[in-house]
């Protein structure tokens, strides 16, 4: 940014992993902003109810930029509840910045008070939205009649709207918020650490490790393993797709994990079908690296980063058309989309594509091209230009 730039309070409900790289990117693009955590969950360890485990993160998560925690009255601070966040001293300590950009979403207590603190000190707001359209997790139809009414009356309450796909954007659009208030900022992983890993990862050595064949072709599914996530999708396909030589790895924990097993085992196929359970980190780059295909197979999924990072290891990408990254798959170039739950789709997609060595090839290494063009930096300009809508 140039100089006389505005001082920011970013505001964040805890420290995530694939936002931190953004935060050490705004220091050196020379931003004057200090990162407000209205916790802290993440740094120390905490269960996850979706995984079903202890989760702590093996990445430094507060390194290379300012940050402050804030107070919180809530204790514990719990995420995904509204008062689970509440952090008073932001009424007085929005005072001190020309504006805010929140990262923390409306359901949380936090993020209205400094909105309220905003309004009332004449200070910018802006704040970001992952929605890529307006179903809601839990499919409850009074949210299908109540979000049309109620986001535009939010959403007019914030200078400028950060969203992540061109799909959020048009969501955006349609309920009646001018274009010139909208910016893209793509959905973003650490592009250079995740090459950088992925080209230090021996995918034969861990090929060996797992007991599969180095010519094998390798399909991942990495995501919680619940019922939006459907990953019982991929396992039927895989096995009505009856392909040789072929394995699918599960990466990641949660409810559905023994009925994807027992249902392994009666359709005869958990030879081929290993579940490496939760991984963290400075794990995964080693499960993309030695993959072929990452597939996603979700009914709700606003965005889903672990097509960058698979994408960015040379993985061509197979997802649903309810996921939010189809944005990064151009199809039978980068990876394919097909209709959420249709089983038969996904399989005749395993069909055409895993006996294709020599087009699969291809294939992951367009994936991994397509991400020069949707990284850290794409994001940090946008926002640069969103900041200019009150500065």
């Amino acid at each position: 940014m140039q100089p006389h730039t505005p001082r920011l309070l970013i505001l964040v409900s805890h420290p995530i992993p694939y936002v931190i790289p953004l935060f050490r990117l705004m220091v050196q693009q020379g931003w004057d902003f200090c990162v407000g955590y209205c916790s802290m969950v993440g740094v120390q360890s905490y269960l996850d109810p979706d995984f079903a485990t202890e989760v702590r993160w093996d990445v430094p998560l507060l390194e290379g930029y300012p940050w402050v925690e804030l107070s919180n009255v809530s204790q514990p601070a719990q995420l995904g509840k509204f008062w689970g966040l509440l952090n008073p001293e932001l009424l007085s300590w929005v005072g001190e910045f020309d504006g805010v950009i929140a990262y923390t979403g409306y359901t949380y207590a936090s993020f209205w008070l400094a909105l309220l603190a905003a309004k009332v000190r004449g200070k910018g707001f802006i704040f970001s939205t992952d929605t890529s359209s307006l179903a809601s997790r839990d499919r409850a139809s009074w949210k299908s009649w109540l979000k049309p009414a109620l986001l535009p009356q939010i959403y007019r309450l914030a200078d400028a709207i950060l969203v992540s796909t061109s799909f959020g954007k048009e969501v955006v659009k349609q309920l009646g918020i001018p274009e010139k208030q909208i910016f893209l900022t793509p959905f973003v992983a650490d592009n250079q650490w995740w090459l950088h890993q992925a080209a230090q990862v021996n995918p034969l050595q861990v090929r060996q490790d797992w007991g599969i064949p180095a010519e094998a072709v390798v399909i991942v599914f990495c995501a919680k393993l619940q019922p939006w996530k459907r990953p019982q999708d991929i396992l039927h396909a895989f096995a009505d797709a009856n392909l040789p030589n072929c394995y699918l790895l599960y990466v990641g924990e949660g409810g559905m994990r023994s009925q994807l097993t027992a249902t392994a085992q009666q359709l005869q196929i958990q030879a081929r079908v290993k579940f490496l359970g939760f991984l963290n980190q400075t794990q995964l780059p080693a499960v993309y690296g030695a993959a072929d295909i990452l597939c996603l197979c979700s009914e709700y999924e606003p965005f889903g980063v672990v097509v960058n990072e698979a994408m960015l290891c040379q993985c061509a990408a197979i997802v649903s058309d309810q996921v939010g990254a189809r944005e990064l798959v151009d199809p039978d170039v980068t990876g394919y989309i097909y209709p959420c739950s249709d089983v038969g789709a996904l399989s005749a997609i395993l069909q055409n594509i895993v006996p294709q060595k020599d087009k699969l090839v291809k294939m992951q290494k367009a994936a991994q091209k397509r991400l020069e063009t949707w990284s850290p930096l794409d994001n940090i300009k946008a926002q640069e230009r969103a900041i200019q809508v009150f500065w």
